[in-house]
């Protein structure tokens, strides 16, 4: 598209190595060179390679800049993301990225891109944008929920001044936040949000990094629209002192364009799909970096095969040492499917025999659940999971499984039973209502694009007038 009066800006994009991180910041690479500007894609070679393909019409706007990876002892060969690691690795793939510092310095000084969209982890770089006259924006793909919840300022962040001591203080919503919210921790979420405070093997906090990165950048972009968090958003502005634009959901664009083997593959699926009454199926997928334990593998199997119900199970556990129960797969036997290959989520969710989702609540699970406007039953395991989940069950677009409060533990019992009520019960009908109702807004391409319009607007004005 071209501009009349607007220049054309150079963007660089600076994502975290995880695949959550990097396929938001590509989408929204994509709908800003959609706009005639051009993308300079920063990542590792590994990474680069493994990203979805760039739209015939946008390659020439979008350069992909491929830093390698420094060594690092405690990785493995060819590990550039996390979902190459296991969790107690992921500390040293910080410390690896911590370490392209000089390279994407050099990077920037050569190339001088007007804009730097930034992650968290990249907390020694406002120096170097400010001293070489980048302007930079920290976009986020943790909604202004998450961010609100974590800190009363930037400061707070960095210097670790948070006034709630213990795990109960952090199951209430904080004092900085002014209005009605459920959004809090459960006991058991608590516990592990401590860890976020901890010292890691690279040397710096999660939350110091955000409190640097937040405090260094000029605008505060976040995967979020003002029809979900309004509220929040605006408190985000005020806590932060920075101005924050949403670039909206960026809901999904188009089916993953995998080759033909997994075409194949989902014929099969279909062909299974297809044997199941409408709104009677349920999918269930916790993301790609998700290790369930033995105990929790079992209890939601057992809790699947109570339910009665037909499900698809997309099953991407990295642990071999975890198995399903002794001749589940048989007693399910046409009722229920385990995929353990790669299945094409957005396919299966556009399916029509497809009632519900049983996710752990990462946002762009939840984001393609509610594009096609099914009702949620939530199992989060990540802190950021929990926020996420206290949300929607706000919005009443799904119910959590219940959980005991110190522990996290389930059981197959209530599993089954959030599962019937969901799909069956005259009391879930609120649940499939309104995820009906929730699909008008994720759908709404024109008011998406008016995001990303306003933020690409932001950018064309407000731009450094470059110091060389």
């Amino acid at each position: 598209m071209a501009m009349a009066d607007a220049k054309q800006l150079h963007i660089a994009m600076f994502p975290w190595l995880a695949f959550g991180h990097m396929i938001p910041y590509f989408e929204l690479a994509k709908r800003i060179a959609q706009r005639g500007h051009r993308i300079s894609f920063i990542s590792t070679p590994r990474n680069i390679q493994r990203l979805p393909k760039v739209p015939p019409n946008l390659s020439s706007q979008m350069n992909f800049v491929s830093l390698t990876l420094p060594h690092h002892d405690n990785l493995p060969q060819d590990a550039e993301a996390t979902n190459d690691l296991p969790l107690h690795k992921i500390p040293y793939l910080k410390i690896a990225c911590d370490k392209l510092q000089d390279s994407l310095a050099e990077f920037l000084q050569k190339s001088k891109p007007d804009w730097i969209i930034y992650d968290f982890i990249a907390s020694w770089l406002p120096p170097i944008t400010a001293k070489l006259g980048i302007s930079s924006a920290f976009f986020s793909i943790f909604q202004a929920w998450s961010i609100c919840f974590c800190g009363s300022s930037s400061l707070a962040l960095i210097n670790g001044e948070d006034p709630r001591s213990k795990p109960e203080d952090f199951t209430v919503p904080p004092p900085w936040v002014p209005f009605k919210t459920t959004v809090a921790f459960r006991l058991h979420e608590a516990k592990k949000f401590f860890d976020l405070y901890e010292m890691n093997e690279s040397g710096v906090t999660d939350m110091v990094r955000v409190g640097l990165v937040i405090d260094g950048c000029d605008v505060i972009a976040i995967k979020s629209c003002m029809e979900i968090e309004w509220q929040w958003i605006n408190l985000l502005g005020e806590l932060h002192g920075k101005p924050v634009l949403p670039v909206g959901l960026l809901p999904p664009t188009a089916y993953d364009n995998r080759d033909t083997l997994e075409d194949n593959n989902w014929l099969t699926i279909n062909d299974w799909l297809g044997k199941h009454e409408p709104k009677t199926v349920i999918y269930v997928a916790f993301g790609s970096e998700l290790n369930l334990s033995q105990i929790e593998l079992i209890e939601l199997a057992l809790g699947l095969e109570l339910s009665g119900l037909p499900f698809f199970w997309a099953l991407r556990n990295r642990d071999d040492t975890v198995v399903l129960p002794d001749g589940f797969e048989e007693r399910v036997k046409g009722r229920g499917v385990v995929c353990t290959s790669w299945a094409p989520q957005l396919r299966i969710l556009a399916h029509e025999s497809v009632g519900a989702f049983l996710t752990h609540c990462g946002f762009s699970s939840i984001t393609e659940s509610l594009y096609y406007g099914h009702p949620l039953v939530m199992l989060p395991f990540s802190n950021e999971q929990g926020l996420i989940a206290r949300v929607f069950t706000e919005k009443k677009v799904g119910i959590e499984i219940p959980r005991n409060e110190e522990d996290g533990v389930y059981t197959r019992k209530s599993v089954a039973e959030t599962l019937q009520l969901v799909i069956v019960e005259e009391a879930g009908k609120i649940y499939r209502k309104k995820s009906n109702e929730l699909r008008v807004l994720f759908t709404d391409e024109q008011l998406h694009d008016q995001y990303i319009h306003k933020f690409v607007e932001f950018m064309e004005n407000h731009r450094q007038v470059s110091v060389h």
